[in-house]
């Protein structure tokens, strides 16, 4: 059972963050996972009165505010045209309509969960968090990073030349992912991330440079560089087994779906 003592709704990130400075404070997002748990939370800090739950976009970037439920994410038409998609399809599957449209960006990038499509897909991205105190890092180093008593103001994606596709496979429709995959070409850097393995996602290393100069290689060398990093990385990249699935059929899942989503990328297919 969930306990709180005490329900602030703040009027500034500033208040937020002070009364965040104690051990047993914490900050609600959407609530959708944190009630299922059982917890003694002495202070419980609303953001909702902040107006964050909104995506505002630039001519250079997104600024996604951390109380932006999901659901805006889906269907919002400028973010899923430059991500061909992609960011729709990250979602698509995640419980229901219902459920998305009350959990929030901020508390899936912040939890940093190993089941989240939505750490797999921002990390395949230039993305960046803005924290109140530690100002702008990129997700990339965030998601590494020790969980402290910062706050989450903004999550912001930076419109670079953008070739992206995400992958999942479930064992059922709404369930939590077997395994999550992007490949993306973030201007000439390519970026693959597998997530759910059911560890937290991470970037895979290319450190053979297989896929470097990937946007500039025919079609018949894309092919031939897409074998050969698919089964790179199912060697490098470390999975485990739980209820869902063994740890050898998530290393056979990160293979065929670093194939699918490079061979999207590349034009060879279309996935959606």
């Amino acid at each position: 059972m969930l306990k709180i003592k005490s329900y602030v709704k703040v009027k500034s990130i500033a208040e937020a963050y002070e009364l965040n400075q104690k051990k047993t404070a914490l900050v609600l997002g959407g609530m959708v996972w944190l009630k299922m748990g059982n917890r003694n939370i002495s202070t419980a800090i609303d953001l909702s009165g902040l107006g964050l739950d909104t995506v505002q976009e630039t001519d250079d970037e997104f600024v996604i505010g951390c109380m932006t439920p999901l659901r805006e994410l889906e269907i919002n038409k400028r973010l899923n045209e430059y991500t061909h998609g992609a960011v729709r399809e990250s979602l698509r599957h995640i419980v229901g309509v219902q459920f998305r449209n009350c959990a929030t960006i901020g508390g899936s990038i912040w939890g940093r969960y190993g089941f989240s499509d939505v750490l797999t897909m921002f990390l395949a991205m230039d993305t960046w968090v803005e924290l109140y105190d530690a100002g702008r890092i990129p997700l990339t180093e965030f998601v590494n990073r020790k969980k402290d008593n910062d706050i989450l103001v903004n999550i912001i994606v930076r419109k670079q030349p953008l070739f992206v596709c995400y992958m999942s496979q479930r064992n059922s429709k709404t369930d939590f992912p077997v395994l999550t995959c992007a490949a993306s070409l973030i201007g000439e850097e390519a970026r693959t991330v597998i997530g759910a393995r059911p560890a937290r996602a991470v970037v895979v290393e290319d450190k053979e440079s297989i896929l470097k100069n990937f946007k500039h290689m025919t079609n018949k060398q894309r092919g031939e560089a897409i074998e050969k990093f698919a089964e790179y990385a199912a060697e490098h990249v470390t999975t485990a087994g739980n209820m869902r699935a063994s740890a050898e059929y998530r290393t056979l899942l990160v293979k065929v779906l670093i194939r699918r989503t490079w061979e999207a990328v590349g034009g060879m297919k279309n996935e959606y």
